[in-house]
């Protein structure tokens, strides 16, 4: 489960101060922007707890970041199929999983320039929002485009990174088909590796 722990982590993600939600701009292209730069404030204050880093981390990724159908589309086609009460199970699992991964490693982060580069809207439910991250370590830039779901044109959220050409979700697909495939398709069997990475990190 070693590679569980990698695949969400570059969702740069914020809180802002008080503990309480900031409104961020409906428009995706601001919306990424405004978001990005709260998480550089918060994430790279040294005056700020690792605890209160994750405490930001959580809400704002349960505000902004569309896990439901994140885990359902990880799922893969087992999601139509599975009983309904391990779906049920399968997505609040899902959920502490992901919230983990971004808490394990964000909490770390170190201060990095960002840019919003260019927005283009795909269709009216979906817009990919083009950045770059320059880390002040003097590490490579990453180039990020982000995947935004506008179905709801005042609340955009996200659905996926796709990281230097990497979608990030769709590893995370194969990664679980992986782990499935190798236990006669048991949902069951990912619940308990899941919940194995929840306990361990």
């Amino acid at each position: 489960m070693k590679k569980l722990s990698i695949f969400f982590v570059t969702f740069i993600i914020s809180f802002t101060s008080s503990f309480s939600l900031q409104a961020y701009s409906s428009d995706p292209k601001e919306f990424v922007r405004e978001l990005v730069n709260d998480a550089i404030e918060k994430l790279s204050d040294k005056g700020i707890s690792k605890e209160e880093k994750a405490i930001f981390i959580e809400n704002i990724a349960i505000e902004n970041v569309d896990i439901k159908a994140l885990g359902l589309y990880t799922l893969g086609e087992l999601r139509k199929s599975s009983d309904k009460q391990d779906l049920i199970k399968y997505q609040e699992t899902f959920e502490k999983y992901f919230l983990k991964s971004l808490t394990s490693r964000l909490t770390d982060y170190s201060s990095s320039q960002f840019e919003v580069l260019n927005s283009d809207q795909k269709s009216s439910n979906y817009t990919i929002v083009s950045t770059v991250i320059k880390p002040e370590d003097g590490s490579p830039d990453i180039k990020i485009d982000w995947r935004i779901y506008t179905k709801n044109p005042d609340k955009p959220l996200i659905r996926d990174l796709i990281v230097e050409g990497l979608s990030l979700a769709r590893t995370q697909k194969e990664e679980f088909a992986s782990i499935l495939s190798s236990n006669n398709n048991d949902i069951k069997i990912l619940l308990i590796k899941l919940e194995e990475f929840i306990q361990t990190n």
